[in-house]
């Protein structure tokens, strides 16, 4: 696995691990296994959501460095990476392949459920899964109540029951002496049986067994330790816990204050600023002074509009307050509005526009509340027709470049760093880095220390060149020898012959040409080199709709893999990868991204992304990737191939700064020796562009912390609350009510009955004609086709009605909704009448009476039922009848197949078109109908009447 990290570091933000208060008596404490609990027993309680921890421990013969993080409020989730001592990893021989080795380590990962929280008479109560992947060396589950005790709450006992690790019940108390806030002693009853463990009989595990164990722990601020007896041996855990749900750690006493009024210039009429370009100027260069970017000012007598960016405030709505504040003092006499674009990379994201310029005084002064500064402002997404003309009258001309190359230390979280940056973000940066790399046989920990150095220049409106030469101080990678037995073209798997060919290299060299060609649609085209490995040609396009819960991106690349001496030397190695990718967003700032398509190594299939934002900024993620590449290389065996995944963190700096900043700290722990499932680096991803700002300006009022007010920070807009998921009980009551209110009674049961038994048996009638028709056409490619779309079109039925509940307004998300709740009652029943009915399938031989499993039975068709249940509601909604065709289309075809009869297809017709009929009358908004099923003179007609 690989572990990436920029060299920085922020002296200021560990001062707060001695100034934090004392910690809560019983706020989650991590064991030896990282897991919240006591010393090998975990407890039901988790850490406080968006806490992070990490640390190590030793319990022998285990060794453990370990992650925790609470990425829901009720998730913990655990990484582990435990070295076992009296087990060699790989070769003991000296010399031999995997010798440096070292220990045998293990990566390991556990998770923990809270499933009751605790309250004042109940106790809480978690279910947990230790080594969920890979070798399951550890593999366990168990279940567990805690509750606390005493007026303090400073006592603290757990119970549970466990499988396999540990094994059979359990029990722990930890008390908190109020007296010396942050000891607290713990005892457990350690129920696990390391005698059963992997190689037991040659480590010290196979002497361990099961019995008490006590401790004593101490936290101070972030910090925490443990040392605990148990009845061989002593064990100890050290950790750090950092609590990732603050917005920030350390206060922004070295942020430059907003402009101020007093450095304002006298006013001048709109025709005298509009002859004399020095007045545009002089507000360019108040723009630039606070670190304003690509600025332009139009101004046509009536409206100034400003479009420039900001790389260093990390909140839109304040960076925008602050252009605002400028514009405002520099405004000429009969201004009517001011117009604020903010760009990312020249292109327009997001338009403010102030149509009243007294109120926006005195919202700056406090004179007015938001609410009624709100009613004089329009926040929008930009389009290409906000888009201010270059410098057409030499304005820019006449601003001062104050941009100078110099030495910075502990700036922006680099711990050093030589850089430069002009108003038109031109830059040069020249800074230390380091990368872990871990597990390869070879030797546990490898690393590589090296100097970036990035220079990107703005070229024309949009164009940018971006490079990187990389220079390599200290690295080890190159003594990975082994070469890889990776079927797959070696797309990844090479790189230590990379790192061994040379120490300078020429890693990007890139042309970039971003464009808007309308609003929200945002496309970028590229060509270079793109990074260490590949070189091509490529684009990508994003679209954002303005429901912006979602967004979708497809970028292909045309690709050449790079020679090992880092130049323009090549290899023979050309692909093409071709990924669509949809963005979702989910409660609790959940972001899901689905990518699917062309990979690196040639191979097809689809990544999912999970990352979580927390307050902080900070974003905890993993992604999966599955494709139909074969990767064999162990743990990976020809079975079960491998397929590519990991874990991500992006830990924002300005938390720990004291001066708000952009930058980021990005860690990865992910295979480095992989072919499948990779995807080449992009030379400047767009949904990442625009990812932020868009969140800033979709919440709430947009505004964020606009006018930088002290009453401000109350606000929701300023401090958003996590969004979690709302609480289902009532309106899951209502639809319940609604739906039994609704039942039909046994006379208009016995209606239908005749009904539907009519048109069973109209059915029945063609069953054999029909069938003997298919057999003499069981060649027919059409046929074949017909009954291909038949078991389709159900999945991609229901497919639309979640598309209808994920992206739709209000109106189409609730119909969605009841076609999934159709589709799930209308596959019970048919799925119910399969197991009573037993008949067999046409293809089956004719002596058979039933399917061979009855579950799997031909009468009625669930396809037919899935199908119809799924249009119903949409069809009645929005007034659709061509949807029932689509529906009969999709349920014939499973005739077509000689899946089914056609009394099999009409059944579950039947069965659909009734359950989704009568859940949409009952669900949609009224509260009184009744079933009605009438024959007609051409159909069969089954509705439900409502008196109103």
């Amino acid at each position: 696995m690989a572990f990436n990290l920029p060299f920085t570091t922020s002296c200021c933000a560990w001062i707060l691990l001695g100034a934090a208060s004392a910690v809560n008596a019983f706020a989650a404490v991590p064991g030896v296994r990282g897991q919240s609990g006591y010393i090998n027993m975990p407890n039901a309680g988790v850490e406080p959501d968006g806490t992070f921890s990490a640390g190590y421990s030793f319990d022998n013969p285990y060794g453990s460095f370990w992650a925790t993080a609470t990425i829901l409020p009720f998730l913990q989730v655990t990484g582990r990476y435990v070295s076992i001592n009296g087990i060699p990893g790989f070769s003991n021989v000296p010399g031999a392949y995997g010798s440096q080795y070292g220990r045998f380590k293990d990566k390991v990962v556990d998770a923990k459920l809270q499933v009751l929280p605790e309250s004042t008479w109940l106790p809480g109560v978690a279910v947990g899964a230790t080594d969920l992947f890979g070798t399951e060396l550890f593999k366990g589950r168990y279940l567990v109540a805690s509750k606390a005790f005493g007026a303090a709450r400073n006592i603290e006992a757990s119970f549970g029951i466990g499988q396999k690790r540990p094994t059979g019940p359990f029990a722990a108390a930890r008390w908190a002496p109020l007296s010396v806030p942050g000891l607290a002693l713990v005892a457990e009853y350690d129920a696990t049986d390391y005698s059963k463990d992997f190689r037991a009989q040659y480590t010290a595990a196979g002497q361990r067994r099961k019995g008490p164990a006590v401790g004593l722990e101490y936290r101070w601020g972030w910090l925490g330790a443990q040392v605990a007896r148990h009845r061989e041996h002593f064990s100890a855990n050290l950790w750090l816990s950092i609590p990732f749900s603050e917005r920030e750690f350390i206060p922004k006493f070295q942020e430059p204050a907003p402009f101020q009024s007093k450095d304002a210039p006298a006013r001048v009429s709109a025709q005298e600023w509009q002859q004399d370009r020095r007045h545009a100027a002089g507000l360019v260069q108040a723009l630039v002074v606070q670190d304003f970017k690509n600025v332009r000012v139009d101004y046509d007598g009536a409206t100034m509009v400003i479009a420039l960016t900001n790389n260093r405030i990390s909140s839109l709505g304040r960076a925008v307050g602050r252009a605002a504040r400028t514009a405002l003092a520099f405004a000429p006499e009969g201004t009517r509005a001011i117009r604020v674009i903010y760009t990312r990379q020249e292109q327009p994201v997001a338009t403010y526009e102030f149509v009243d310029l007294q109120r926006l005084t005195d919202y700056f002064t406090g004179l007015v509340d938001r609410d009624t500064f709100l009613q004089t402002v329009d926040v929008r997404y930009a389009g290409p027709g906000d888009v201010v003309s270059g410098d057409s009258d030499g304005m820019l001309s006449a601003i001062r470049d104050d941009a100078q190359l110099g030495v910075q230390v502990n700036h922006e979280g680099d711990f050093v760093k030589v850089a430069s940056e002009d108003r038109e973000t031109n830059r040069f940066k020249l800074v230390p880095k380091l990368s872990f790399f871990f597990n390869d046989p070879s030797g546990a920990l490898r690393y590589e220390l090296w100097a970036a150095a990035n220079y990107d220049r703005r070229l024309a409106q949009g164009l940018y060149l971006n490079s990187d030469l990389k220079a390599t101080v200290l690295e080890t990678v190159s003594g990975v020898t082994q070469s890889s037995n990776s079927l797959l073209p070696h797309v990844r798997t090479d790189i230590a012959e990379y790192k061994r060919a040379g120490r300078v290299k020429l890693n990007r060299l890139m042309l970039n040409q971003y464009m808007t060609p309308s609003e929200r649609v945002y496309l970028r085209a590229s060509a270079g080199l793109y990074e260490e490995m590949f070189r091509g040609v490529g684009g990508q396009a994003l679209y954002l709709p303005k429901d912006s819960r979602w967004a979708a991106d497809v970028s292909v690349d045309a690709l050449q893999q790079r020679g090992y001496k880092g130049w323009f030397d090549k290899r023979e190695y050309k692909t093409v990868t071709a990924l669509g990718a949809m963005h979702y967003r989910l409660p609790y700032d959940i972001t899901v991204t689905a990518r699917a398509g062309r990979f690196l190594a040639k191979d097809e299939g689809v990544r999912l992304e999970f990352k979580r934002r927390l307050a902080s900024g900070v974003e905890i993620g993993a992604w999966y990737t599955r494709t139909n590449g074969n990767d064999i290389t162990s743990p990976g065996t020809p079975a079960s191939p491998y397929h590519d995944k990991g874990l991500f963190m992006s830990v924002p700096l300005n938390i720990m700064l004291t001066k708000d900043s952009q930058a980021t700290a990005g860690m990865a722990l992910a295979p480095w020796t992989r072919d499948v499932g990779q995807m080449v680096m992009s030379p400047g991803d767009l949904y990442e562009m625009v990812e932020q700002p868009r969140r800033d300006m979709t919440t709430y009022d947009g505004l964020g912390n606009f006018a930088e007010r002290a009453d401000e920070q109350r606000l929701p807009a300023v401090n958003p609350p996590v969004r979690g998921l709302p609480n289902p009980w009532q309106a899951f009551r209502w639809r319940v009510e609604q739906s039994v209110s609704t039942t039909p009674s046994l006379p208009e049961w016995a209606d239908g009955a005749v009904v539907a038994g009519a048109a069973l048996a109209a059915g029945a009638l063609l069953d054999k004609p029909v069938d003997r028709f298919l057999q003499r056409h069981g060649s027919s490619s059409a046929l074949r086709a017909w009954g291909n779309v038949g078991k389709a079109m159900p999945v991609v039925m229901t497919g639309a009605a979640g598309a209808a509940v994920l992206f739709g307004d209000a109106r189409a998300q609730n119909i969605g909704l009841i076609s999934l709740q159709s589709v799930a009652g209308a596959a019970a029943l048919s799925i119910a009448a399969k197991n009573m009915v037993g008949r067999t399938r046409p293809y089956e031989a004719d002596s058979c009476l039933c399917s061979a499993k009855r579950s799997d039975s031909s009468f009625p068709s669930n396809h037919s039922a899935v199908a119809f249940a799924a249009v119903t509601p949409f069809a009645k909604e929005y007034d659709a009848p061509w949807l029932y065709g689509l529906a009969s289309v999709s349920a014939m075809g499973r005739v077509a197949s000689r899946q089914h009869w056609v009394s099999d297809v009409v059944g579950g017709s039947v069965i659909g078109y009734a359950v989704g009929n009568w859940l949409w009358r009952a669900q949609r908004d009224d509260t009184k109908s009744q079933l009605v099923i009438a024959p007609g003179a051409r159909e069969l007609s089954v509705a439900w009447s409502g008196s109103y």
